[in-house]
């Protein structure tokens, strides 16, 4: 997958795709459905695949301030999109410059112009242009006066009601990774690079893979049965294990972070790029009175998440 971060003077062989747009946060199956219309429209016409999407969230730039709600980082979503097959994906800055062009000019100087799409898919709930002024029809309209088709997709459905990151940000907050999945089409997950810690699992037994998840929606704190991708360096592949998602009150106040255990696993992990997928919530955070208490809780979560991920 060819990766894009502007959209001015793209070579010949860059231009032309049929692209879905959005933000795509979690690329869960509402997203994939609109993926799949973008896909079967590039195969008709013998085009790339393209997505084109925006870098930060344009939530995070008009409200910097506001709690973290993004599903996935950057990486993790560019990681999402190259397994479904995008042969290009336009990750524009979005800034002040993108943030003021008005709805036609987004559909002429970026669409048009800049990255000569032949074909766009959205969803029939899409707004864009300055203060999303823009409709969904608008798109189609200005299109048809610029030289590109569009596809509008329908709202996909799930047993609640729409697949939306709302909703799947509601069933992590919950607890409940199965539901989560179950929307976005595959585990949660959560990526990044090992960072170096206090290193108090190491001391107690259990030395932990410790990643940061700020910027991210964070899941309901408390223990995990995860499955591990170690994406890079000497042992990369897939692990099972338990994860610790929390402010590990036992050793005071702390920031929010990512503690995964890999079962029977040795080696060194500082620097690589883990993405660790929840699959099932075991219990919720607790503070303990003594280390030889929290040993005992840690090897039985282990033991619960060995037998939950027997079974997947």
């Amino acid at each position: 997958m060819k990766t894009f971060t502007h959209w001015t003077s793209l070579p010949p062989e860059d231009r032309g795709a049929s692209a879905a747009i959005g933000n795509f946060d979690g690329v869960h199956l509402g997203h994939q459905a609109v993926i799949d219309i973008a896909r079967r429209q590039a195969a008709q016409t013998g085009a790339p695949l393209g997505i084109l999407t925006f870098e930060p969230h344009p939530r995070e730039y008009f409200a910097p301030d506001a709690p973290p709600f993004r599903l996935m980082n950057a990486e993790s979503k560019s990681n999402r999109l190259a397994k479904l097959g995008v042969d290009h994906l336009y990750q524009l800055p979005f800034d002040a410059a993108l943030a003021a062009l008005t709805a036609e000019a987004f559909a002429r100087e970026v669409i048009a112009d800049g990255l000569g799409l032949s074909h766009v898919v959205v969803g029939q709930d899409f707004r864009f242009g300055r203060g999303r002024e823009g409709t969904a029809q608008d798109l189609v309209r200005m299109g048809a006066e610029m030289g590109f088709g569009v596809t509008l997709a329908q709202i996909l459905e799930w047993q609640t009601g729409a697949v939306s990151s709302s909703a799947i940000r509601t069933a992590l907050s919950d607890g409940r990774p199965r539901d989560a999945a179950a929307m976005l089409g595959h585990w949660h997950r959560i990526e990044g690079e090992v960072l170096h810690g206090d290193k108090r699992g190491r001391d107690l037994g259990f030395p932990t893979a410790n990643m940061a998840i700020s910027g991210l929606h964070p899941p309901r704190f408390g223990i995990y049965a995860v499955k591990v991708d170690v994406l890079s360096g000497p042992h990369a592949g897939t692990y099972d294990g338990a994860a610790s998602i929390g402010v590990r009150p036992t050793f005071g106040e702390n920031i929010p972070n990512c503690e995964s255990f890999l079962f029977d696993f040795s080696g060194q992990l500082y620097g690589t790029h883990l993405s660790v997928a929840l699959v099932e919530y075991l219990r919720p955070e607790a503070k303990f009175d003594s280390l030889d208490a929290l040993i005992a809780q840690m090897a039985v979560d282990c033991e619960k998440a060995r037998a939950v991920l027997a079974g997947t």
